[in-house]
């Protein structure tokens, strides 16, 4: 072979060598391009029923906090005997109750969010032991009554724990 040869053969080479390369790096960005646009799409659906979870846990807490709300707990739950005691040891049970119902949801929320909620929760029953205790309280309907002026004076505990979700849920959008 001389050297004239190796020129042509170099010469019809080199152009099909470069057009393999660029068709090959056009197949590689394609292929590239084509895999994030799958990761995307995957990941905004994900971010959907992420999103749809989320807010169904945050309905969920709201109404939990509304049940444990003792204006709402009161009126709701009627005493079962007179006794204080019975009366209280029912409430606590039924805002317990209705926490472990619920208790799955802390997944979903935030752990600040979390925080509030269990503090509301402690707080609410805090607040019934201390109307039970109370000496001028002497049977379960005077309980009922004097939590429910107690009421009247401050807000309850779960009110703050509403403002706090609502305001966590506004982010979102």
């Amino acid at each position: 072979m001389d050297s004239t040869q190796i020129i042509e053969l170099i010469s019809y080479s080199l152009p099909t060598l470069i057009i393999a390369f660029v068709a090959y790096n056009f197949f590689e960005l394609h292929t590239k391009n084509e895999s994030e646009k799958r990761k995307y799409l995957l990941q905004k659906d994900t971010k959907l029923d992420s999103l749809s979870l989320r807010l169904q846990a945050y309905e969920r807490m709201t109404l939990f906090l509304e049940r444990i709300n003792p204006s709402q707990l009161l009126v709701r739950i009627v005493p079962i005997s007179n006794d204080k005691t019975d009366y209280q040891n029912f409430i606590i049970a039924q805002i317990e109750q209705e926490f472990e119902h619920n208790i799955t949801q802390q997944i979903y929320v935030s752990e600040e969010c979390w925080s509030v909620i269990m503090k509301a929760k402690n707080a609410t029953i805090q607040m019934i032991l201390i109307a039970t205790n109370n000496e001028k309280v002497r049977d379960a309907n005077q309980l009922r009554e004097f939590m429910l002026k107690d009421l009247f004076d401050k807000p309850s505990p779960s009110s703050a724990a509403l403002a706090f979700i609502k305001n966590e849920v506004a982010k979102f959008w």
